[in-house]
């Protein structure tokens, strides 16, 4: 389980190409600029309010296609939350949103809650990321961690137990062990867990938690013993203030990047991100014209964010699922699951 990782699903999809078919670029003295899509405006006025909330890693990919989707529809608002991947579905679930971003599949209880309260939903991939695992740059000792020392630091058994980083590996100091991660509603802690630990929400619990990434950051940036891990768009708008720490998932030491996640030697800490749209609010035009403006442009935007794109091909599918409006999960509510593909299910 643990050394597959995001290699099935881009084995399986393929690798990226270079340039998403439906942006257009101009090349103008070796700048590249590029055109978003814009989309076909419905009949009648386009007004109204979209609420999206949930995962804080998928949060700045939604918000950076409400931007520029305003630019075409002004009068549409898309106030984007980031309460967490469980705490956003919550609240999607009983008609709270309209739109939940997820950086892990919805799980069987959640599909039970949404049933009960009357809500089919869309689920749709829009771009793919890395777990990032950070160190404060002033720790000059630990440069790469293998998948089994990441599962010793992190699994329930060594909750007040390794506590040192000399615990961690011979030769390391006897320093505290301090330690940041997601919260247990995040996605992304799910999915940490899952391929490192190898049981989702299975983790020691003494290690300081936030849904807010910008936390872990300023925790991890202030404390020289501290470590931790979270998407790898925030690492990558914090590169001043942390360390990047390397992973070796069996064949040697890998930095996340996009061409590593892209090219499937990032593992196991590769995974798909998703949103889910009630069908109830698929059915208003404006969710409609917002959800084809989404996945038209979001292979340009979740890379102007630091995420990675799917191939075009996905984002295609995707679409058409939507349009057809085929509800629940293709993963069928078993949560988080590494080393799946997603051009088989979404087929």
């Amino acid at each position: 389980m643990l050394g597959t990782g995001a290699a099935g699903i881009l084995a399986a999809c393929g690798e990226p190409e270079v340039v998403i078919k439906e942006v257009e670029k101009v090349v103008t003295k070796e700048v590249i600029v590029e055109k978003i899509v814009t989309v076909p405006a419905p009949a009648g006025p386009m007004t109204g309010t979209i609420l999206a909330d949930g995962s804080s890693t998928v949060g700045p990919v939604t918000q950076a296609v409400a931007e520029e989707f305003r630019t075409q529809f002004p009068e549409i608002r898309v106030p984007v939350g980031i309460s967490g991947s469980g705490a956003g579905f919550k609240k999607f679930c009983i008609g709270e949103t309209d739109i939940s971003n997820a950086s892990r599949p919805i799980k069987a209880s959640e599909i039970e809650t949404c049933q009960s309260n009357g809500i089919d939903f869309v689920e749709v991939p829009v771009a793919f990321d890395g777990l990032a695992v950070l160190a404060n740059p002033a720790n000059d000792f630990v440069d790469c961690l293998t998948v089994a020392e990441l599962q010793k630091i992190w699994e329930p058994a060594a909750e007040d137990t390794i506590t040192s980083w000399a615990q961690v590996r011979d030769g390391f100091p006897d320093e505290p062990l301090i330690l940041y991660g997601p919260g247990v509603d995040s996605g992304t802690y799910d999915y940490f867990t899952d391929a490192i630990v190898g049981e989702e929400g299975a983790s020691r619990g003494d290690f300081t938690p936030s849904e807010d990434d910008n936390v872990l950051v300023q925790g991890i940036a202030g404390d020289r013993s501290a470590t931790g891990f979270f998407g790898l768009a925030y690492y990558a708008a914090n590169q001043d203030k942390l360390k990047l720490v390397h992973v070796d998932g069996g064949d040697g030491c890998v930095a996340p990047s996009a061409e590593t996640v892209n090219t499937g030697t990032y593992q196991p800490l590769s995974r798909p991100l998703f949103i889910y749209i009630s069908v109830p609010a698929a059915e208003r035009p404006e969710v409609q014209t917002f959800i084809e403006f989404y996945l038209k442009n979001a292979g340009t935007l979740a890379g102007d964010v630091g995420y990675v794109s799917l191939p075009p091909n996905i984002y295609d599918l995707a679409l058409k699922r939507f349009e057809n409006r085929v509800t629940g999960s293709i993963f069928e509510g078993e949560g988080a699951k590494v080393g799946v593909s997603l051009e088989d299910l979404l087929s």
